[in-house]
């Protein structure tokens, strides 16, 4: 009688060899789970059970940990939206619009007038030019897609942001030390962001690094700071929506699906300003502890 193939076992070499020389360098083990189902060739449950098998062999061999790296599914972030007013610290946040798949969330009230202009007082002259993660290398290099500026508000830093901060954890059900600090963007006339994924590609090199540092961006929260005369929309080109800025407001969209696998639904950019001055805030929600 001939054993049944295990999971591992079953796999072309090509792939065997992969889990390995991945497993031998650290990668994250639901990175290349992710990257396995991405590929349309595996499962989910069929890239676990191999990675989960390929961990057993190494451990056989003195070279990690015997015990299984993939625990109960981690819950996702979630907005409530039982009813169309979320009571959070001391504000009725309004429920505006919602998109269900992929879910895109438009709030009221997220944050008041003098919030808004305290987080861009605070700021003052610290913007620089805003950059992106290199594919190659994870470095932050200027791009021609991106011509905002940015600054960063760091985690203790600021009254007013550390407010804020645990009133978007209440919201998200999430907690703060999950979320990477703020990232103001400040767009003038013809300033633009490109259409872009904010999740991490775990397969690239360059991107990698930021994941070990607390895992996939699940969630992103955009925080309207300022009201903008004409333009500056926030697009999702593949699903016909712009989302204008509006002083106050905050957009919320899920960047993976339930299993932390990249949606390329969330393809989103910043349209360019025609008149006035954006100015937003990026609060990005990881997997984990940030950092």
């Amino acid at each position: 009688m001939t054993a049944p193939s295990t999971p591992f076992a079953s796999l072309p070499a090509a792939w065997r060899d992969w889990i390995m020389e991945n497993l031998a360098r650290a990668c994250n083990p639901l990175d290349m789970a992710n990257s396995m189902a991405a590929s349309g060739q595996h499962s989910m449950a069929v890239a676990r059970a191999a990675i989960d098998e390929a961990l057993a062999l190494r451990a056989a061999e003195g070279q990690a940990p015997a015990a299984s790296v993939f625990v109960a599914q981690q819950q996702m972030p979630y907005i409530d939206l039982e009813r169309n007013l979320i009571a959070v610290q001391d504000r009725a946040v309004e429920v505006l619009f919602v998109l269900k798949q992929p879910q895109i969330i438009l709030l009221g009230n997220v944050l008041s007038e003098e919030e808004c202009d305290a987080i861009v007082a605070h700021c003052g002259t610290r913007y620089t030019r805003s950059t992106v993660t290199g594919e190659a290398d994870g470095a932050s290099v200027v791009h021609e897609g991106r011509t905002s500026e940015m600054a960063f508000i760091q985690r203790g830093e600021a009254e007013v942001a550390e407010r804020i901060e645990q009133r978007l954890a209440a919201l998200a059900h999430w907690p703060a030390e999950c979320g990477e600090p703020f990232q103001l963007q400040k767009y003038d006339a013809t300033q633009e962001y490109r259409p872009h994924y904010d999740w991490l590609d775990p397969d690239s090199s360059g991107h990698r690094s930021h994941l070990a540092r607390g895992g996939q961006r699940l969630a992103t929260f955009i925080l309207y700071l300022s009201d903008v005369e004409q333009g500056g929309g926030t697009v999702f080109p593949g699903l016909g929506l712009e989302v204008y800025p509006k002083k106050g407001n905050a957009l919320w969209f899920l960047n993976t699906d339930i299993n932390h696998q990249p949606d390329k639904q969330t393809l989103h950019g910043g349209a360019p300003v025609v008149s006035g001055t954006k100015i937003i805030a990026n609060k990005w929600l990881r997997q984990g502890r940030y950092g």
